[in-house]
């Protein structure tokens, strides 16, 4: 498969990307649902969705799909994994910060990855062996080499409130080393920040395949790197990532191994 997968799914997010647009001003009339605690989906998030599926399905009828909101279907190799709206909460807030999120994975592996910032109109791709772009300008990840004066990203998330406090615990550990850290509500654009150089690392807990896989493509074809808190490469299937070059990602790692229960050092 060639970089034609890039550009279609770049078409179906930039798709995406003009309904979220659309109903922002009318997010007080939205049907808003509560998935489970603290986690919303609005119709914007399903028809976003449904837009990026449908663009996808016509170019590559026989490929299975992930998406946040719609779950899995089909079956094969070939999956395309979607976040139709990375950063719900900032959008029916009014918080202008959300992305839409597109990997294709190859027997696990992403191969191809979109982010889309439609208030920027900030288009990040990915091809695996071929590089990663901002609107056609290559990308590389900062130069920092370890945590002193590292501008770094996280998240705490509403899935794993059980393990806030050893989250607390790393953050400490980690800024007390950092120049900052930076918790923006968009997974998929920390990521595609940290391949930007714009932060130099980012670490998060409990993530689900839609909200990185885009992301860690993103970051390892800017010549960074990501894996698990006990620094395993790939998607992690805890969920628990950190990305940066390849210094402050081990620098991070060894911060975090100081702080984290063994729950969260697992696979």
């Amino acid at each position: 498969m060639s970089r034609p997968a890039v550009t279609i799914a770049a078409r179906a997010a930039r798709s995406a990307g003009n309904i979220i647009l659309r109903y922002m001003n009318r997010i007080d009339g939205l049907n808003i649902v509560e998935k489970q605690r603290m986690d919303f989906v609005s119709e914007v998030d399903k028809l976003a969705e449904a837009e990026i599926i449908k663009e996808l399905r016509r170019a590559y009828p026989t490929h299975a799909f992930l998406g946040e909101e719609s779950g899995a279907t089909g079956k094969g190799p070939l999956v395309w994994v979607i976040d139709p709206l990375d950063g719900t909460h900032n959008y029916l807030r009014g918080i202008p910060h959300f992305s839409v999120s597109i990997a294709l994975l190859d027997k696990g592996e992403p191969v191809y990855g979109v982010v889309f910032d439609p208030l920027r109109d900030e288009l990040y791709t990915a091809s695996k062996g071929d590089g990663a772009y901002l609107n056609d300008r290559r990308m590389r990840v900062g130069k920092r080499e370890n945590l002193g004066g590292a501008m770094v990203a996280t998240g705490f998330p509403y899935r794993q409130r059980d393990h806030l406090n050893a989250q607390l615990d790393i953050t400490r550990a980690i800024l007390g080393q950092a120049e900052d850290i930076r918790r923006s509500g968009s997974a998929a654009l920390d990521l595609a920040y940290v391949a930007a150089g714009r932060y130099d690392g980012y670490f998060e807990i409990g993530l689900k395949p839609w909200d990185m896989a885009a992301g860690i493509l993103l970051v390892r074809e800017a010549g960074g790197r990501c894996c698990d808190f006990a620094g395993r490469d790939g998607i992690p299937e805890s969920g628990n990532i950190v990305a940066g070059n390849l210094h402050l990602a081990k620098a991070m790692v060894d911060a975090i191994g100081q702080q984290a229960t063994p729950g969260l050092l697992k696979a």
